[in-house]
C-alpha cells in the first residue's frame, strides 16, 4: 500500500535560511536560474504580447475619441501585464480578474493618494502609501497583480487627478488586453483563463484517503511556506502528481522479471499422472504447474481451468463426481479418458524473458488474462515463474519504497 507524501524534515517548505552575506552561495542566488521552455514556447509568448499590445493599444487610440485630447491612449503597466498573461497564462497573477481588477482599483487608489499628496506633505510619502495601498486592496480583493503597484505609482508621480482615468485607459487597457488573451491563449493551447480544479466529495476507499492524506499535506506545507506564490494550489498539486508518476514509472522500468519472480518452482512433465498433478497443486497451494521437458523448456501449463474444463465441469451437476472420475488412474489399457498432463494442458503458454523489464510485462497480464507467466533464460529454460500476487507486490514496493 503506498503512503501519502510526506514533507521530510529537511524539505524546500521549510524557511530557509540566509547564507551568509557576500559567501559563495550568497552570490549563486544572483545568477538566474534557466527559463524550461523550448523555442516554439518562447516565439509563442513574444507574438501573443505583441498581438495583445498591438491590439490593445489600436483600439484603445480609435475608441479614445475627444478624451484623446486630454488622456493618454496607453499605459505604461500594461506592457508588464502583458508579459504575465502571454508568458504565465496559469498564474494566479495573471488571470482576468487579477489584471482588470488589480490595474483598475490601483489606478483610483493612485488618483486618491495624488490628490491628497498635499495633505501628507511629501510626493515621496505619498507614492510610498499609493503602492502600500493598492497592494493591501489587491490582497483583500484576491486581485493581486505585480502591475497594478506600477499603476499606483505612475498616478501619483503623474499628478493624475481626474478620476476618468482609472476607465480610459486603465480600464479599457486592461479588459481589451484580457480579450486578447483569452482568445490568443486559448488558440495556442494555453487555456485561459486558468481553471480551478472544483472540490471533490470524498468518496471510500484507499485512493480516496490517499488523496485527501495528499490535499491534507499540500495544504499543510503552504501554510509553512507563508508565501505568495505564482503558482496555483491546484497546479502544484498536479505537478507533484506527475513527478511521483514519472519517478513511479521509472522505478519500473529498473525492475527487470528476475528480480521479482520465484525461483522454486513447482513442475510437472508431459506424462505426470494426473492423479499426482492434482495432489501437488492441492497440497502445494498453487494455482499453476508449469510442463516442461527433459532440458527445462516449457512446453505448456497446467492449471486448474485445465482440469475443470477436461471434465466437463462448466456444468455444475455432479462435480465432485466428475472430477474424482477425471484423476482417478485407469487400469485398462485403452481409455478414451486423459490420464497425463500432456492431454489436458494448456499448449499456448505465454512466457517472458527474465531480462524483462516489470513495465513491459504489466501489459501482458493485463491483456492476455494470465494469472500466472513463466519466466525463461536467453536459452528458452524455465527458471521462475510470476504471479499477480508478485506482480502487485513489486508494484507497491515501487509505489513505496521506504517500508
Amino acid at each position: 500500500m503506498s503512503t501519502p507524501f510526506r514533507p521530510a524534515a529537511a524539505t524546500p517548505a521549510e524557511p530557509a535560511r540566509l547564507p551568509a552575506f557576500f559567501s559563495p552561495a550568497w552570490w549563486r542566488a544572483f545568477w538566474p536560474a534557466r527559463t524550461r521552455i523550448n523555442t516554439r514556447e518562447r516565439l509563442r509568448l513574444v507574438a501573443g504580447a505583441l498581438i495583445g499590445i498591438f491590439l490593445t493599444g489600436l483600439l484603445c487610440h480609435l475608441a479614445g475619441g475627444a478624451l484623446m485630447q486630454r488622456l493618454p491612449w496607453l499605459v505604461a503597466p500594461l506592457g508588464a501585464s502583458a508579459v504575465l498573461v502571454f508568458a504565465v497564462p496559469a498564474s494566479p497573477l495573471a488571470q482576468p480578474w487579477a489584471v482588470v481588477g488589480g490595474n483598475t482599483l490601483s489606478a483610483l487608489v493612485g488618483i486618491a493618494c495624488a490628490y491628497g499628496a498635499h495633505l501628507v506633505g511629501s510626493p515621496e510619502l505619498a507614492a510610498a502609501l499609493a503602492v502600500a495601498t493598492a497592494i493591501a486592496l489587491m490582497l483583500s480583493l484576491r486581485c493581486l497583480h505585480p502591475p497594478g503597484g506600477a499603476t499606483a505609482l505612475m498616478m501619483v508621480l503623474g499628478g493624475v487627478h481626474d478620476l476618468t482615468f482609472a476607465f480610459y485607459p486603465v480600464l479599457l487597457n486592461s479588459v481589451l488586453l484580457v480579450s486578447a488573451g483569452i482568445v490568443y491563449n486559448n488558440l495556442t493551447c494555453r487555456p485561459y483563463p486558468h481553471m480551478q480544479l472544483a472540490p471533490r466529495a470524498p468518496a471510500a476507499g484507499e485512493n480516496s484517503q490517499m488523496e485527501a492524506d495528499l490535499d491534507a499535506d499540500l495544504d499543510a506545507v503552504l501554510a509553512r511556506y507563508n508565501q505568495v506564490l505564482d503558482v496555483s494550489r491546484d497546479d502544484l498539486k498536479a505537478l507533484l502528481a506527475q513527478t511521483r508518476l514519472r519517478a513511479y514509472e521509472r522505478k519500473l522500468t529498473d525492475v527487470r522479471c528476475a528480480d521479482i519472480m520465484s525461483r522454486q518452482v513447482l513442475t510437472v512433465d508431459f506424462g505426470t499422472p494426473l492423479q499426482q498433478a492434482w495432489t501437488l497443486l492441492r497440497e502445494r497451494r498453487v494455482k499453476a504447474l508449469p510442463v516442461v521437458d527433459e532440458t527445462r523448456q516449457v512446453l505448456g501449463i497446467l492449471t486448474l481451468a485445465d482440469f475443470m474444463r477436461a471434465a466437463d465441469l462448466e456444468v455444475y451437476q455432479g462435480f465432485d463426481g466428475k472430477l474424482r472420475q477425471l484423476i482417478r488412474s485407469m487400469r485398462t489399457a485403452y481409455s478414451s479418458k486423459p490420464k497425463v498432463v500432456g492431454q489436458i494442458m494448456t499448449r499456448d503458454v505465454h512466457v517472458a524473458d527474465s531480462e524483462l523489464h516489470l513495465a513491459e510485462l504489466v501489459p501482458l497480464f493485463g491483456s492476455t488474462g494470465h494469472h500466472h507467466i513463466p519466466i525463461v533464460d536467453k536459452d528458452r529454460r524455465l527458471v521462475g515463474i510470476i504471479t499477480q500476487s508478485d506482480l502487485v507486490a513489486a508494484l507497491g514496493r515501487a509505489a513505496n519504497p521506504v517500508t
